[in-house]
């Protein structure tokens, strides 16, 4: 049996319904959105089944929508299915005012260091984990430097002139 993107959708909207969200196809992959409390059932679902079998997790990163209230940040897994060489890409929005999604450390080891990296850099908590803290960063920071949450430019600087810079 071939699996494709609409088959695997099928399936996705027979166990979960109208759950999931936004089903879209990039580049050949399937994306979805799942509510942020459905994540772990979402992907023991698509590792157990016997059709779909993504076993494994070839990433996990977040992103930070600052326009996106409530839903500022998304953690995003890319699930692989070796048998039939399919990917898949699913996102959970979370707001940045309580960034908590459920670890999926239990279902994939390799989510450990993924997660943790998320953590260090958008502050994403992941709730279960062995080992939650920075990896790459000191402990001291206070922030998380990959949200958008500070200007790229100094906007105090008087000697850049912005006519040189073709605006």
């Amino acid at each position: 049996m071939s699996l494709t993107n609409d088959y695997i959708k099928q399936r996705l909207v027979e166990k979960f319904g109208e759950a999931l969200t936004n089903f879209e196809e990039s580049f050949g992959v399937l994306s979805f959105a799942a509510p942020a409390a459905l994540n772990l059932k979402v992907m023991q679902f698509l590792y157990d089944d016997e059709e779909l079998q993504f076993r494994f997790l070839t990433d996990l990163t977040a992103v930070h929508y600052p326009h996106q209230v409530d839903a500022e940040l998304a953690v995003v897994y890319h699930l692989y299915n070796f048998r039939e060489k399919v990917r898949l890409r699913f996102k959970v929005f979370v707001p940045v005012a309580a960034p908590q999604v459920f670890t999926a450390t239990k279902l994939f080891e390799s989510a450990n260091w993924m997660e943790r990296e998320s953590y260090d850099f958008f502050g994403v908590e992941f709730v279960g984990h062995p080992n939650l803290k920075r990896i790459l960063n000191v402990d001291e920071m206070t922030y998380f430097p990959m949200r958008k949450e500070f200007p790229l430019e100094d906007q105090s600087r008087i000697d850049k002139d912005d006519e040189m810079f073709g605006r």
